[in-house]
């Protein structure tokens, strides 16, 4: 059942990819906005599967590990993604985040090896959520960041093509990342906070790095959002600063649990 639901999800995720990048390499007269009802309806199904499969297969817990813990973010990001869409038509994020959710999903499916969830008290569940929300929202943020360069360039430069007419105008595409980083970052705030008050033992646990990692992605979003609001930053610093920011909290998350899971074979039970 598992199975067939995995590939499913997986079929759909490409299928919405397809439908959302049709118009973006098709002639200029396309219009990138008739695909994107049907292709967001199909990836509501592909995020409804995903989160079945994420419950059968972990037993409807948290489950952390390395895999498992990509896959789960994969599928919040494109359930955020999906919301985004019904604000602000963005078919850009969708062509990015879906395939890649594809992929984690086969990956955790089909080649990691079985897992256990470990049992975590309601305070660290907490901590475990609103980091999983902080750090997807961000990646959200990343992508359309990426967008936004591109958008840029292409303005720049005079070339005009399917993928500037997929994103909203400029100035609205740099309202909706500083929207987004900035609910992501009250929400790493959060995070950093409940961290603090309920992880008992950072060394014990193999946190430290962590813990550094994000604080130092904190400090980067929040010069990037002081120096929006105080100074007006945009265009390239704004994305460089999101890059690098999204960078530092990559290598937070998932770096050190990577080393410390796979190489060092020390589960570690929080994200």
């Amino acid at each position: 059942m598992l199975p067939a639901l995995s590939i499913f999800s997986i079929v759909c995720y490409l299928l919405a990819c397809g439908l959302l990048a049709r118009p973006l390499f098709g002639p200029a007269t396309s219009a990138p906005a008739a695909w994107q009802r049907p292709a967001l309806g199909v990836a509501t199904l592909a995020v409804l599967a995903h989160a079945g499969v994420l419950l059968g297969m972990h037993r409807g817990a948290l489950d952390l590990h390395f895999f498992a813990a990509l896959s789960l973010v994969a599928c919040v990001v494109s359930a955020l993604t999906l919301l985004v869409n019904l604000s602000r038509p963005v078919a850009a994020l969708g062509v990015a985040v879906f395939p890649l959710s594809a992929l984690l999903l086969a990956v955790d499916s089909f080649l990691a090896p079985p897992t256990m969830p470990v049992a975590m008290d309601w305070q660290i569940k907490l901590h475990v959520t609103v980091a999983l929300v902080a750090f997807s929202l961000l990646s959200i943020a990343a992508v359309l960041a990426i967008g936004l360069a591109v958008q840029d360039r292409g303005l720049r430069h005079r070339q005009f093509g399917p993928w500037l007419r997929a994103l909203p105008p400029l100035t609205l595409t740099e309202m909706l990342l500083f929207r987004l980083i900035a609910a992501g970052f009250a929400l790493l705030t959060l995070t950093l906070v409940t961290g603090a008050l309920f992880v008992g033992n950072l060394f014990g646990q193999h946190l430290v790095h962590k813990t550094v990692l994000s604080i130092v992605a904190w400090l980067v979003f929040g010069v990037l959002l002081y120096g929006r609001w105080k100074h007006g930053w945009r265009g390239r610093r704004a994305v460089n600063l999101t890059l690098i920011g999204m960078a530092v909290l990559v290598l937070a998350f998932f770096g050190s649990k990577f080393v410390l899971e796979l190489i060092l074979h020390r589960p570690v039970p929080q994200l």
